[in-house]
């Protein structure tokens, strides 16, 4: 039995986390909460592949909206998922399985976003890469990569965010053999690790992408 997902991407969304806390930021938490509220539901949740921007939807917009739209943000924030959150439960529910991925052996090292190890978990990350049937997912063992948002990107702090990465995350890249994988959800991180070491890593989406017979 195939089963079929409507997909509706929202366009008109803005995503300012490197804002956080500013009243510029603070408007288009107030903007997305009024074009979300009508649309997402249990039956139609809003997922997201950037951890920080679909865990600030659950963290920090209950907190920081105005009081007329604080129980808007609150039902929204009960309803947002993470991309791997979301296929975990179908996973669960028997509608995506291993059958459906290569069996080709593939050897995949996993970096967790600082967000989403804070306020989720990378465990359904590395559940869903494990999925085919001879992928072996390993969670490197590292901190924050240094890029922290729009952090590395500025001048003053670059050197100081290279040195973040080299504690722990850069050493596990290097020390992988070129046929592994590098994997790690955040935009920022991968990012971080291609500019640190040279890999290029992927979001564990475009890996089990790839992996779809």
């Amino acid at each position: 039995m195939l089963n079929y997902y409507l997909v509706q991407i929202l366009r008109r969304l803005d995503y300012l986390y490197i804002f956080v806390h500013s009243a510029f930021e603070l408007k288009y938490f107030e903007k997305n909460i009024v074009l979300l509220k009508e649309i997402i539901s249990e039956e139609t949740p809003l997922i997201g592949i950037e951890p920080s921007c679909i865990l600030a939807f659950r963290d920090e917009y209950p907190d920081l909206v105005n009081e007329n739209t604080r129980e808007d943000a609150r039902r929204l924030a009960a309803n947002c998922l993470l991309y791997d959150e979301f296929i975990v439960k179908e996973i669960h529910k028997g509608n995506i399985t291993q059958e459906q991925f290569t069996d080709f052996p593939l050897h995949i090292k996993l970096h967790g976003h600082c967000h989403q190890k804070s306020l989720a978990s990378i465990e359904p990350s590395k559940e869903i890469l494990a999925l085919p049937e001879n992928y072996q997912v390993d969670i490197i063992p590292s901190g924050c990569c240094g890029m922290a948002g729009a952090f590395g990107y500025e001048k003053e702090h670059y050197a100081l965010s290279m040195q973040i990465g080299e504690q722990s995350l850069f050493p596990a890249v290097r020390q992988a053999e070129t046929e592994i994988c590098i994997s790690a959800p955040g935009t920022s991180c991968r990012q971080q690790i291609k500019d640190g070491t040279g890999r290029q890593a992927y979001h564990p989406i475009e890996i089990l992408y790839d992996a779809l017979l």
